[in-house]
């Protein structure tokens, strides 16, 4: 996750995506609405975080520079 946010992604039906916020926060809650080419649907879904938990998650993966 070390500098992915801010940077495109070229997903596997092969459209892009910026990894901001509410991409990050889609992905953490529904990890196979948009699969980055290359990746398998492997990773699980959580939806019972809080919006804090949540925004919490985010702030770290943007902190990794």
């Amino acid at each position: 996750m070390e500098g992915i946010y801010g940077t495109e992604r070229e997903l596997a039906d092969g459209s892009k995506v910026k990894v901001d916020d509410e991409y990050l926060k889609e992905s953490i809650v529904n990890p196979n609405a948009k699969v980055v080419k290359g990746y398998g649907p492997a990773m699980p879904a959580y939806p019972q975080l809080s919006d804090a938990q949540l925004q919490a998650l985010v702030d770290y993966i943007k902190s990794l520079k």
